[in-house]
């Protein structure tokens, strides 16, 4: 018996739509054969996975938290991914982001001034798109892969953040730990309650939400982008440059991702250290590809995306399960994601052996 792959002559809108919640529920099927295979219960561990860190106040505060950067940089990302403009370097943009925007909560001449949070945002934001810029600049003139070139920059911006917290930014004060001094109170986020961590910083979440519904199903400029993505002869043949949208989708990403670096800085850490994000660049990809690269799908992505990060912490703290946990879920939620996408636009054929 042999197989062949064949293209659908015309994919399923509505599996299209099915596929997240199809791979979100293997994902949890998978949990458990995996939670029952390590000796645990698994209805117990998932209830402690998924619900449980949602029982109170403060994990509703932690799970929106941690739900903003994911959901801001999977945005900013998802405008590139719609041209097939692949910018997997978001970790790096958010390192340099939040560097830039700590850099200037630090050393500004005057540390109770109401300008600096904007400054931050600016310095924020304008890093991320600088460094994103390099691959754009390469793909653009040199025809290089921008895969390549922006996950090598993100071990380029991991190492320049070492080498400040270890050396020249670390805290005199800070008994050796590599870490910076804590931000001035003019330069941090105000949470909206002192008792949890949520902050404003949401707010430009949901701002960056709204511009990428605009720009994406609203604008000329991302219909652009959606027909160089989906086919790049008759885009050429429109005269709509490519170059254009290899600026485009680059800068936009990294911009999110700068912004996101900044609110975290200047909102829950309050610091630069080593382990400013857990993951948020990568984990944003799957949270684009999860929300079918649109705004409000993006939301509910990012949401069960940050369930993932809260979850992985619960477990670890009660049931003593590795932190590692969190990023098998992650990876197998993609794998699950990329196989119904593959079913979508492919099918499996029997061809006959012939005597």
């Amino acid at each position: 018996m042999r197989l062949r792959i064949e293209q659908r002559p015309e994919p399923s809108a509505q599996m299209r739509i099915a596929a997240p919640v199809i791979a979100t529920a293997l994902t949890f099927l998978a949990g458990s054969v995996l939670f029952a295979a390590l000796g645990y219960d698994p209805l117990i561990t998932l209830h402690a996975f998924f619900v449980a860190p949602l029982n109170s106040i403060n994990g509703l505060s932690e799970w929106l938290l941690k739900a903003s950067p994911l959901i801001l940089i999977a945005c900013g990302l998802a405008v590139g991914f719609r041209a097939n403009i692949w910018n997997i370097g978001a970790e790096g943009q958010l390192i340099i982001g939040a560097i830039a925007a700590c850099g200037v909560g630090l050393f500004y001449p005057n540390p109770e001034s109401p300008l600096l949070l904007p400054l931050m945002f600016l310095a924020g934001t304008g890093a991320g798109m600088v460094w994103a810029a390099i691959p754009a600049f390469l793909r653009a003139r040199m025809n290089t892969n921008e895969i390549l070139v922006t996950l090598m920059l993100t071990y380029i911006a991991t190492l320049l953040l070492s080498f400040l917290v270890h050396g020249p930014w670390r805290d005199p004060a800070g008994f050796n730990y590599p870490q910076t001094a804590l931000l001035p109170p003019a330069a941090m986020f105000e949470p909206f309650d002192y008792a949890y961590r949520l902050n404003p910083s949401v707010f430009i979440t949901a701002v960056a939400v709204v511009l990428m519904w605009l720009f994406a199903d609203r604008s000329f400029l991302g219909y652009k982008m959606s027909v160089s993505g989906a086919a790049p002869l008759a885009a050429r043949y429109a005269g709509f440059r490519e170059s254009s949208a290899v600026w485009t989708g680059l800068l936009a990403g990294g911009a999110a991702a700068g912004i996101a670096g900044m609110a975290e800085v200047a909102g829950p850490l309050g610091q630069l250290s080593p382990q400013i994000s857990p993951g948020y660049g990568f984990a944003a990809i799957i949270v684009a590809f999860i929300g079918r690269l649109n705004a409000f799908g993006i939301v509910l992505g990012g949401l069960l995306m940050s369930l993932l990060f809260l979850g992985g912490e619960t477990v670890q703290m009660t049931l003593g399960l590795p932190a590692a946990l969190t990023r098998i879920f992650q990876g197998v939620l993609l794998f699950f994601l990329l196989a119904a996408d593959f079913f979508i636009y492919y099918r499996l054929r029997h061809i006959p052996e012939h005597a």
